[in-house]
């Protein structure tokens, strides 16, 4: 198994639960796994596909989640493919085959596609080993995003009762949880629950009051670096966009407003570093797999903590330090009051009302922010001092922006974590002009392969290199998320610039 790991992965051990779920779909049994965002979920259904024979079909809600993970398996020398409406039919006619043939091994589709009786025919021919339900909350209306075509995959058990399913999801309550075990009728599947805590994620909740100079100054810490701002309508998020493009910053939109095309554009174009900062309504980051997001600002109030918790989980999925910070204002309410009273159903806009007061009791809490959002999962979490948000360590405030250019903003207690989890040093000091020359070979090789930049290294593995420097292909293996086959791919190229910047 850890042979499998780091062959195909790079990775030399597992991240905690990984090993015992992977062992119990290679048992053909049934299994729920609720994995922090980061966790490492799709790892529990990749490493037992190449470990047994057959197919294993994903679900998954989103197209760019499908190409995101395909290309990385891809880049990791595994047979993946996707079936969407992006493809040609000539696209499909050949992943088709290559799926009867027994060349991919892994199938993502959307829900929908089950609908299909061609599909749903065709299933039944195939070898598949395993379902994997990506994003399994979508099936529950008790959700935070609920999805009618999900109630297809019900249907699976029924038709398919001898295969097992691994459904997965990041965030759920227990309500969420039942549901999900029902409605895919999982008599009694093995439930994972991975602790909730993030630990590379600080928490912050600033005024909105000069809420524009404030998102300047915390731009300004991350220049170059990969930043979300959620904002509540479209209206909202065109301005502010506009605003930073005038302030000089390569800022996109993304929001129901825009057509398909337009939408995927730049998505695109952001996970693929062309531009760096995504304004943006909620509609924007499920599935997005992109790990190096180093700041996630919400300029609305959150209509849940759910849903709250699930898009602050954008950030840092790397496991390096990043940022949440939500900008409050109690007027915030009053939008949100609007949408909630047009809701007919009683039972709905009760739970949408709580939903909303947990939310403002997150903006106004005086105790670990923490401890609040794991509590919402039913986590308790003892430690006294979480040290990494602004209830449990002192931030220093942000320097007012004038004339509203970019103000530098030092923040005593982001200094101190940045170091701790190893921003600054990990193991060792690292070298960071190395580290920038070795992004932009990183880049150019996206550029020529036509995927994201962290498809063929992660900023983690970047910063390995730094630290070890490795110029043999034994040494450059054991940089962690290095395996075989991008070894085989990128290797010479990597440890020639290493080489000539050692001199």
């Amino acid at each position: 198994m850890l042979d499998t790991l780091k062959q195909h992965f790079g990775y030399d051990h597992f991240r905690p639960l990984q090993q015992e779920i992977v062992t119990r779909v290679l048992e053909k049994e049934d299994c729920l796994v609720l994995m922090p965002t980061g966790g490492g979920k799709s790892l529990c259904f990749q490493l037992p596909t190449l470990m047994q024979d057959g197919l294993t079909i994903v679900i998954s809600p989103l197209i760019s989640l499908m190409k995101d993970q395909v290309d990385a398996l891809r880049a990791n020398g595994i047979n993946a493919a996707y079936l969407n409406s992006t493809l040609t039919p000539d696209e499909k006619v050949q992943i088709l085959r290559d799926v009867t043939d027994g060349t991919t091994k892994l199938l993502y589709i959307a829900p929908e596609r089950l609908a299909v009786p061609q599909f749903a025919e065709l299933l039944h021919k195939l070898p598949v080993s395993l379902f994997a339900i990506d994003e399994a909350h979508c099936i529950s209306e008790w959700g935070h995003d609920f999805r009618p075509d999900y109630r297809n995959l019900n249907q699976l058990r029924t038709t398919f009762p001898n295969i097992p399913i691994i459904a997965l999801t990041a965030t759920a309550t227990q309500q969420v949880r039942d549901d999900i075990v029902k409605q895919l009728q999982l008599p009694s599947p093995h439930i994972f629950t991975s602790s909730f805590n993030r630990e590379n994620l600080s928490y912050e909740v600033l005024p909105k009051k000069e809420s524009f100079g404030t998102i300047l100054s915390l731009i300004d810490l991350h220049k170059e670096e990969s930043v979300i701002i959620y904002c509540f309508s479209r209206k909202d998020t065109e301005k502010l966009a506009q605003k930073l493009r005038d302030e000089g910053h390569n800022a996109g939109t993304y929001h129901a407003g825009l057509n398909a095309d337009q939408r995927r554009e730049n998505q695109d174009k952001f996970i693929r570093d062309e531009i760096h900062i995504m304004v943006a309504t909620i509609a924007f980051g499920m599935g997005i797999d992109k790990p190096d997001v180093r700041l996630v600002i919400h300029h609305s109030l959150p209509k849940s903590i759910e849903g709250y918790y699930q898009e602050t989980g954008r950030a840092g999925r790397d496991g390096l330090p990043a940022r949440c910070v939500l900008l409050y204002s109690y007027a915030d309410k009053f939008k949100q009051d609007y949408f909630i009273s047009m809701i007919h159903d009683e039972e709905e806009k009760m739970q949408a009302q709580h939903n909303l007061d947990q939310t403002l009791d997150y903006g106004k809490l005086d105790s670990c922010r923490r401890k609040f959002l794991l509590q919402y999962f039913n986590e308790d979490y003892t430690t006294e001092n979480c040290a990494n948000c602004d209830q449990c360590i002192e931030f220093e405030a942000l320097i007012p922006v004038k004339n509203k250019a970019a103000a530098a903003v030092s923040t005593a207690g982001y200094s101190y974590l940045a170091e701790r989890d190893g921003l600054i040093n990990d193991d060792g000091d690292f070298d960071t002009d190395l580290f920038d020359i070795l992004k932009q070979l990183r880049m150019r090789e996206s550029k020529r392969l036509g995927v994201a930049p962290y498809i063929v290294f992660g900023d983690k593995a970047l910063r390995g290199m730094c630290i070890t420097k490795p110029q043999t292909k034994t040494d450059f293996l054991k940089v962690n998320g290095v395996g075989e086959k991008k070894l085989k791919k990128f290797g010479k190229k990597f440890m020639e610039v290493i080489k000539e910047y050692e001199g």
